[in-house]
């Protein structure tokens, strides 16, 4: 078969996403700082976008000043005004303003020195003569310092800012830094504490093996593990630990409580946290009463030295929605305006400049940056209303949590969802992600409505998997030291009501949850009792 080329037309469909159209996904899927920070960045982009807060919600504000008009009457005024000042208008009997208040400076500096008996030059701007850069050339008698807020005038220059002399929270690399400066001398040590340093995680404890950080810099093991031991006495007590016994050692040494019983407990804090005191007594070779005194200091030691300096900043979460019960007893959902970042299209600026005679590159910028702008608008207007069409689907599905609480919440789904306002799936998860609903029982994310289904024992509804999770946690809670609650027991107890479930569910509710097993909560609840 010979091979020859032919033209052929061919017509077919296709779905295209434009960027447009790739920007409002990422636009629904945004969180209130996400969409916040993406809008601010669109106000500095486009000069056509504003703010409705500067403006008010009806009338768009007025255009800029056309850099092509050139001009401004207004200023032209204000400036044969100042003309018309001369230096005479400036003062009083001959003396400038920054005579007069040179001289009531000067004078509160003599008093201060006279009071405590000291010298105050230095905290006194108009004492020392002014710089040639601050004398003004059109009145000598104004220095610059007469000018800003130490002078009490408004001028070219900025007042001074208070802020600049705030002191910044210090961190914890900060904070060992300036003690290490202290406490080693030698060059070399130095370096490698700061090595050290650089490897101490938020929470305190030093996350880099000792051995790679003395390849890297090419020093014995021997000698970054004395260095470390100094880091060990800094301030928060347990920094630089490698492990949680570590950490606890060191504080405990600190308060030179590491007798060789509280070495055995620290060294075997797997059967602490599995509750397993008598064990613990047997190794420790203690009775109830010192095992007691030994946990009281235990729990008294933080496992975190590092989080009283903090961390990443914590972002404060605003809700999407609010939900509240109307007069009527029905659930209102609303949209937070809080949230809602409000912009508007300066159609007057446009079309002001779009009458002026631009270049052909500059209509066409100006052309995009309508288009964008209106985009923009019509984007979050269609966000808001996605956004509110599936909060009210989802307060009408989970009503009875509103009304009673978490034993009552339904099993839902996307599906579920999407079907009832006629969407898409994967639009009502984007729509979920990430956004938030405050009610009266608290601040719930979107996706914590959305839960697995558990079938009845006998039939009838569904049981939601986060209901059920609740009932475990309420046995677990109500039940004694006579009375423990196995995972059997449990099952046993949910199917009496109605929830048909596994063994192994339980087990992986209790875990998530962070319940210990039946054996661990016998073991600490007998140990509380002989405690009391």
């Amino acid at each position: 078969m010979a091979l020859s080329t032919r033209l052929m037309l061919r017509q077919g469909q296709s779905l295209v996403m434009t960027p447009q159209l790739l920007q409002a996904i990422k636009l629904l899927q945004y969180s209130n700082m996400e969409l916040s920070a993406y809008v601010e960045q669109e106000l500095e982009r486009n000069p056509l976008l504003e703010r409705t807060e500067e403006t008010g919600d009806h009338e768009p504000a007025s255009a800029p000043a056309d850099p092509r008009d050139g001009r401004d009457t207004e200023w032209e005024s204000d400036a044969g005004d100042a003309e018309g000042l001369g230096a005479s208008d400036w003062s009083e009997g001959g003396r400038s303003e920054g005579d007069w208040a040179q001289e009531a400076l000067s004078t509160d500096a003599a008093s201060l020195s006279a009071e405590l008996g000291t010298e105050v030059d230095n905290a006194f701007d108009a004492d020392r003569a002014p710089t040639p850069a601050e004398t003004r050339h059109d009145d000598p008698g104004l220095s610059a310092t007469s000018w800003t807020g130490s002078g009490g005038g408004g001028g070219d220059e900025e007042a001074p800012n208070l802020e600049a002399y705030v002191a910044a929270q210090v961190g914890l690399s900060e904070h060992l830094e300036q003690q290490l400066a202290l406490a080693i001398v030698d060059p070399t040590d130095r370096l490698i504490g700061h090595a050290l340093i650089d490897g101490i995680d938020e929470a305190g404890y030093l996350r880099e093996p000792v051995g790679e950080i003395a390849e890297r810099l090419g020093a014995p093991v021997e000698r970054v593990e004395r260095v470390l031991a100094v880091i060990h006495t800094f301030d928060p007590g347990g920094v630089g630990a490698r492990d949680l016994s570590e950490c606890l050692a060191i504080q405990l040494r600190e308060r030179d409580r590491f007798d060789p019983a509280m070495q055995a407990l620290v060294a075997h804090l797997p059967l602490l946290a599995k509750r397993d005191f008598t064990q613990l007594r047997k190794i420790c070779g203690v009775d109830d009463e010192d095992l007691s005194e030994m946990l009281k200091e235990i729990r008294a030691l933080d496992p975190k030295p590092g989080r009283a300096f903090g961390g990443a900043p914590v972002q404060p979460v605003a809700p999407d929605v609010t939900v509240r019960q109307g007069p009527d007893g029905a659930w209102l959902v609303e949209l937070n305006p809080e949230g809602l970042p409000r912009v508007l299209v300066n159609q007057t600026y446009a079309a002001r400049v779009m009458r002026a005679g631009l270049a052909p590159a500059e209509k066409t910028y100006i052309t995009e940056c309508l288009q964008n702008a209106n985009w923009l608008t019509r984007s979050l207007e269609q966000r808001a209303r996605t956004i509110l069409k599936v909060a009210t689907e989802i307060v009408r599905q989970q009503d009875g949590f509103f009304s009673k609480g978490v034993e009552h919440l339904r099993p839902l789904n996307l599906k579920i969802v999407a079907d009832a306002i006629g969407m898409h799936e994967s639009t009502v998860s984007r729509v979920t992600s990430n956004k938030h609903l405050v009610c009266p029982r608290g601040l719930f994310e979107f996706k914590y409505f959305f839960t697995a289904s558990i079938p009845a024992q006998a039939g009838g509804d569904a049981h939601s998997a986060e209901a059920v999770r609740f009932k475990i946690k309420q046995m677990i809670d109500q039940e004694t030291a006579d009375d423990v609650l196995s995972d059997d027991a449990i099952v046993l107890r949910l199917k009496q009501a109605n929830v048909n479930i596994a063994r192994r569910t339980v087990a992986k509710y209790r875990e998530s949850l962070r319940i210990p097993s039946s054996v661990e909560r016998r073991r600490e609840k007998a140990a509380l009792r002989g405690q009391s």
